[in-house]
C-alpha cells in the first residue's frame, strides 16, 4: 500500500512521513484483511485543514471498523452509510443537550472546513478488529502534529483515554483542553455526556475573537 501525500500540504514535511510512514505502508501491505478507511482517505483530516486554520482539535482513538462508515475525518460517518451511528449519535445527543442543536449531517467535513481538525491516534483499522492497528507507528503521526499546533493557543477536546496520552504535553493553561470520556455507547455515560464540550469551545473561541464553530447542519446553499 502507497499514499498520496500530494494534498498534505502544511504537514508534509512533518518527519514522520521519511522516517515513519514507509514501515506503515510495508506493514499495510502485508495485512491480509480489508484496511479502512480506503487509502485515499487515510489522510483526509490533514488534507481538509492546513495546520494555519486549525481552531479546534477533536482526538480520538481509530477509524470505524465497518466498511463504507469511516472516510477518514474522526467521528465522521459517510453521508450514505445508513447504518447505526454509535459514537457519533452520542456526540449528536450531547450536542442537542449543550446547545439545543439538532445535526442530522452525519458527515462533519464542513466542521473541517471551520478549522475543526478531526483526528484519531491511530488512521487506519483492519476490518471488524477495533485498535487492530494500534502500535503500528500511527502514533507517532499524531504526536507531531500536536508538536506543530503548539506554538499558538487552540481548543482540544480529547475523547477517550488514547486521546489523552497522546495530548499529555498539551499546556491547559495557554489552551482550552477538555478530557473526557470518549463517546463510545461504552464508555459516553463515564463523563462524555453532560460535558458541554461544544458551548464551552465556542465560549472559548470567541473569547479569543476567533468567532464560534457552527456545530449544526449546514447552511443550505
Amino acid at each position: 500500500m502507497r499514499f498520496d501525500l500530494a494534498k498534505l500540504d502544511g504537514w508534509v514535511d512533518l518527519p514522520f512521513f521519511i522516517d515513519t510512514l514507509p514501515a506503515i505502508e510495508a506493514r499495510l501491505s502485508a495485512e491480509t484483511r480489508p484496511v479502512l478507511p480506503p487509502a485515499p482517505l487515510v489522510f483526509q483530516a490533514l488534507e481538509r485543514v492546513h495546520p494555519d486554520n486549525v481552531r479546534v482539535v477533536i482526538l480520538g482513538q481509530d477509524p470505524y471498523h465497518t466498511p463504507g462508515k469511516a472516510h477518514g475525518l474522526a467521528f465522521s460517518i459517510t453521508a450514505d452509510f445508513g447504518g447505526r451511528l454509535d459514537s457519533l449519535g452520542n456526540i449528536f445527543k450531547e450536542l442537542y443537550n449543550d446547545l439545543g442543536v439538532v445535526r442530522t449531517r452525519t458527515q462533519l467535513d464542513d466542521w473541517a472546513d471551520q478549522g475543526v481538525l478531526l483526528l484519531n491516534t491511530i488512521l487506519t483499522v483492519p476490518q471488524g478488529a477495533a485498535k487492530g492497528h494500534a502500535g503500528l507507528g500511527w502514533e507517532a503521526l499524531t504526536a507531531q502534529v500536536l508538536d506543530r499546533l503548539a506554538p499558538r493557543p487552540r481548543a482540544y477536546l480529547l475523547w477517550g483515554a488514547p486521546a489523552h496520552k497522546a495530548a499529555r504535553h498539551v499546556d491547559p493553561a495557554g489552551n482550552f483542553k477538555l478530557e473526557t470520556a470518549h463517546p463510545s455507547p461504552l464508555s459516553a455515560h463515564r463523563g462524555f455526556l453532560g460535558s458541554r464540550p461544544f458551548s464551552q469551545t465556542n465560549a472559548w473561541l470567541r473569547s479569543r475573537g476567533l468567532g464560534s464553530i457552527n456545530w449544526g447542519d449546514p447552511e443550505a446553499p
